[in-house]
């Protein structure tokens, strides 16, 4: 009977620890310090950006408009050759065919004597000295992109070297995918130096841009109906607390907010503290979500574009 009392007392004890050590463990609930950042000036810029490969910019297959017979091959494969220079020429004393521009001969398929036809490709021509990159563009993005835009470039063969180029090329028409339109854009690049065809890119093109103006990071900015406010700490006797000032805001890309009216250079904003889950949501209920997106799920009048793909008069 002693024996059953003591392993019964035993039990008991060790099921009040078990419960004291779980209650010691429970997760308390942290509160992170409120960070705060400084209205200042700078420069915002908007990109659109997308990714594509290297392609010649000039790149032709050579043929005739009728059946001839070959009278001599002036080039070999591989050769470069000038614009306007003759290659092919043919025995009925016909126009001979001529480089439509400078490149290099990447195929060639005739000999002299032979019978050539229309359907026939006699040679192609690449310029390996002028390359373009095409990227997709977003239906939403594709209206700030316009001809002679400039554009930074990134090849994943060389991450460590920037490229530079122009928009040439906005498509008329788009391609519809998976319930999103993009239309192609062409960039033409400057200087390709030691780039190749093939090479996959990033291409970020400058749409817009703002000089010596207000910013702020763009999760400072809340918004509730139609207006826009943050919130400015006040130093009291006691304790520190917080005015909601309503402002007007410009440009926006995914990082930063132009403030256009009711902040000035140097004055603090508080942006949202990081605590748990549970509070970040309440926390962040009003904030701007880049992509126009409220944390909830649905659109945001006016929201914020992605990072590099463009932003919004506000």
């Amino acid at each position: 009977m002693k024996k059953w009392l003591v392993i019964g007392i035993v039990v008991i004890a060790l099921s009040l620890a078990g419960g004291i050590f779980y209650l010691k463990k429970e997760p308390q609930e942290t509160m992170a310090q409120t960070p705060t950042a400084a209205v200042e000036k700078g420069t915002l810029e908007v990109r659109v950006s997308g990714s594509g490969s290297i392609e010649p910019v000039n790149s032709e297959d050579l043929m005739v408009d009728e059946v001839k017979e070959v009278d001599e091959v002036l080039v070999s494969l591989n050769d470069e050759v000038s614009e306007g220079q003759e290659l092919i020429t043919f025995t009925d004393g016909s126009d001979s065919i001529t480089a439509p521009f400078s490149g290099t001969i990447t195929a060639l398929d005739v000999e002299e004597g032979d019978n050539v036809t229309p359907e026939k490709v006699v040679a192609h021509l690449t310029d390996y000295k002028s390359l373009q990159t095409v990227i997709s563009v977003d239906e939403l993005d594709v209206s700030k992109v316009k001809v002679g835009q400039t554009a930074s470039i990134i090849a994943n063969a060389y991450p460590e070297e920037d490229f530079s180029g122009k928009v040439t090329d906005i498509a008329r028409e788009g391609t519809y995918e998976n319930g999103v339109s993009t239309f192609s854009v062409t960039i033409t690049i400057d200087q390709p130096k030691s780039l190749k065809v093939g090479m996959s890119v990033e291409a970020s093109i400058l749409v817009e841009s703002k000089e010596n103006t207000l910013l702020l990071p763009i999760e400072a900015v809340r918004k509730q109906g139609d207006r826009k406010y943050v919130f400015v700490p006040q130093e009291g006797e006691d304790a520190v607390t917080t005015v909601r000032k309503e402002v007007k805001t410009g440009l926006a890309n995914e990082s930063y907010i132009e403030i256009t009216e009711g902040l000035e250079e140097g004055e603090i904003v508080q942006l949202p503290a990081i605590t748990t889950s549970s509070q970040q949501q309440g926390r962040n209920e009003n904030m701007f979500m880049p992509g126009g997106m409220m944390p909830g799920g649905g659109m945001q009048g006016g929201g914020m574009m992605r990072r590099d793909q463009g932003g919004t008069n506000r």
